[in-house]
């Protein structure tokens, strides 16, 4: 087994978690993506891309790329009504940065 990895049957939390709650790049708010407002799940990642020192892309492109990260990661694992609200999330996060929404 790599190091570091954990397997579904290992113990420990699995990489991609480690990736959403340790991100190199933004410092994210506890459970962040559990709300249920997804106008606040926009604006604390537009807060968090804004102010890191350490992302490597525009703002917008790193908050969007968190959020669909964690969409993707969880997959089949995320509640429809918590998969709505996320995606509802991208529309808010485009609004945030004055990009345009996708209808």
């Amino acid at each position: 087994m790599t190091k570091g990895r954990t397997t579904s049957k290992g113990k420990g939390s699995r990489w991609s978690a480690d990736v959403t709650e340790h991100s190199d790049a933004l410092d994210l708010a506890p459970d962040i993506f559990r709300s249920h407002d997804p106008k606040r799940v926009a604006r604390s990642l537009k807060h968090s891309a804004e102010h890191s020192t350490r992302r490597k892309s525009s703002p917008f492109r790193s908050a969007m790329s968190m959020l669909v990260f964690y969409i993707n990661r969880a997959g089949s694992n995320l509640p429809e009504e918590q998969r709505r609200r996320l995606e509802a999330a991208k529309d808010e996060l485009r609004r945030a940065f004055g990009r345009p929404v996708h209808s």
